[in-house]
């Protein structure tokens, strides 16, 4: 089923995402991961692949072993590592594989490249992957940035370029992991008042590890909030104290999320099926109520 027709159904969705194995030795241990997430019943999940393309095929095996399992699946596809003819021979394989979502990502530049090594003139900006996508009849999702995407000189022009995005035919947006929901709310009210009305989806990180915070800051730049860093540096040497301390900060997110009236929630899954199951507990019956 495409994204778009279930938001049609639903006042708000929840969705994982999952990552393939880095070694092909991992493969069906990630098969399982997808599969036990799957039976939690999320109306969706996202399968991501590495850096510059690599893990690519097997990003759309399993998203086949999800769909096969009930659930619908969204594949990623970058700009970076492809060109217009990978692009059309990983489109044939999606719908053979029955895939009918895709998120749409110019991806990260490989270290040591620039942007223009990286990419082909024709697929240099994820708007130009959404435009071959949408003509291929796929539900197409897009990125989003809350603190403004790492390249973007200011919010305002991070904004101005996601309008390219909009303008191609996305469906839906899925923003970068954020710690802080003011930091959501701000930025939606920003959007808004760009004439960008699509449904959000917001994208949570719990941190069950206190070593996550120094990575997710690296990978995202993404603002953590004195209560988290209280948080982490509390538990730092208690693993159990400091994955319920996790679960329970992402739970709380969720649920402010919920009441102001986001229209999906989308778990960055890390591939641990016991902590999303542990949130997924604490939300169930929040979640129905809304859909009610």
């Amino acid at each position: 089923m495409k994204i778009s027709e279930i938001l049609k159904k639903k006042k708000i969705t929840l969705s994982f995402e999952v990552f393939p194995p880095k070694q092909q030795a991992n493969f069906n241990n990630v098969v399982n991961t997808a599969v036990n997430l799957s039976s939690l019943k999320p109306d969706f999940m996202s399968i991501t692949y590495g850096a510059g393309g690599t893990t690519r095929g097997n990003t759309v095996e399993i998203a086949q072993k999800i769909l096969e399992s009930g659930t619908p699946a969204l594949a990623h596809l970058t700009c970076v590592g492809n060109t217009e003819e990978s692009v059309k021979s990983d489109i044939q394989k999606m719908k053979a594989a029955g895939i009918q979502n895709v998120l749409a990502l110019r991806g990260d530049v490989p270290q040591g490249q620039t942007i223009e090594s990286a990419t082909t003139e024709s697929l240099r900006h994820a708007d130009q992957l959404v435009t071959i996508l949408k003509k291929e009849g796929f539900c197409v999702g897009g990125a989003c940035y809350p603190e403004g995407h790492p390249e973007s000189a200011n919010r305002a022009d991070d904004i101005e370029n996601l309008k390219y995005k909009v303008d191609a035919g996305v469906d839906f947006l899925t923003t970068q992991m954020f710690f802080d929901n003011n930091m959501l709310y701000s930025y939606l009210y920003r959007l808004q008042s760009k004439g960008i009305h699509l449904p959000v989806f917001a994208g949570i990180m719990p941190i069950v590890n206190s070593n996550q915070v120094e990575r997710m800051v690296k990978l995202s730049s993404a603002y953590i909030p004195e209560k988290l860093l209280s948080i982490c540096d509390r538990f730092a040497d208690n693993a159990p104290a400091m994955r319920q301390a996790g679960i329970a900060y992402a739970t709380d997110q969720i649920i402010d999320l919920i009441s102001n009236g986001i229209r999906g929630i989308h778990i960055y899954a890390m591939n641990k099926v016991d902590v999303v199951t542990d949130i997924v507990k604490n939300i169930d019956r929040i979640m129905e109520a809304v859909n009610d």
